[in-house]
């Protein structure tokens, strides 16, 4: 799928053009979506598929915005994040019940992530798991933190499951590699400073209604709704959609309990479906 589609390149010409020619795509509504999915699915159909992942490009975008502080080309981690969001056009279920851009936005950073590894000679330390958790947790907080004291490190560390030593010497590498807000007099398309490409809070509303709706979620009704599934069911859910590392499939749960990946699916969609009405009956 991933050849088949023809996207726009934002490594070719202005990367301003790039950014409105995206969001000139439309956002597709709940029913289209589920019916584009359903066609990818059922009939492999290209049509289908590019008009989900286009309509979506427009989160790459806003996604890569939060990652121009590791001094990378933003065109550049645009194209890692199109390939992300290919690749969960490519798995996503429409009967789960969730939308695509929930979905999506794991694939999304997870290709960023990568593409950050592998560029950014900062962070050649993160080579497992948890250096890599700890590197981009560690950033984050920072930002609200400021200089880390030793109660700080020390809960990180226990929260993070690393060594309060391997915080520290994080903490240390991300200080030595902080750049400028606007790039040092480049004349080079390629040179882009976190100033010029400041997200603008009024922007992107698909993405600030997701949002809303996830912390809804996770503020008010997910604790409840998960009390009210049955110890399977419950246990599914969490293995399917709320753990961090390695999200179990439908095949890894159905042999843990010795019945088929359909039933695994079925219960899985039920579940969902009970969690959304009382999420919703408690938000009304």
């Amino acid at each position: 799928m991933t050849t088949a589609i023809a996207l726009p390149n934002p490594a070719i010409g202005s990367l301003e053009s790039y950014i409105q020619a995206v969001r000139a795509f439309p956002i597709l509504t709940p029913e289209q979506e589920t019916e584009y999915a359903r066609r990818l699915r059922d009939e492999n159909d290209v049509d289908a598929a590019s008009k989900l992942v286009l309509s979506h490009l427009r989160v790459v975008v806003h996604i890569a915005r939060g990652y121009l502080g590791y001094g990378l080309p933003q065109a550049d981690l645009i194209q890692e994040g199109n390939v992300g969001l290919m690749k969960a056009v490519k798995r996503f279920d429409p009967e789960r019940g969730v939308r695509l851009v929930s979905f999506a936005i794991h694939w999304i950073k997870a290709e960023m992530h990568e593409y950050i590894l592998r560029n950014w000679r900062m962070v050649k330390i993160a080579t497992t798991k948890a250096q890599r958790k700890l590197f981009f947790n560690l950033r984050s907080m920072k930002q609200a933190l400021g200089t880390l004291g030793p109660d700080e490190v020390k809960r990180i560390a226990k929260d993070l499951g690393v060594k309060p030593e391997e915080v520290i010497e994080m903490e240390t590498r991300i200080n030595g590699g902080d750049v400028a807000l606007e790039p040092a007099g480049s004349d080079e398309e390629d040179s882009y400073g976190p100033l010029a490409y400041l997200a603008d809070p009024s922007a992107e509303p698909v993405l600030a209604l997701e949002n809303k709706q996830s912390e809804s979620l996770r503020e008010k009704g997910l604790e409840k709704a998960l009390e009210t599934l049955d110890e399977r069911s419950r246990r599914i859910i969490q293995a399917r959609w709320l753990t961090e590392d390695d999200a179990r499939t439908l095949h890894d749960l159905a042999a843990e309990y010795g019945v088929s990946a359909e039933r695994i699916r079925q219960i899985e969609a039920r579940a969902l479906q009970k969690m959304k009405g009382i999420i919703t009956a408690g938000a009304a």
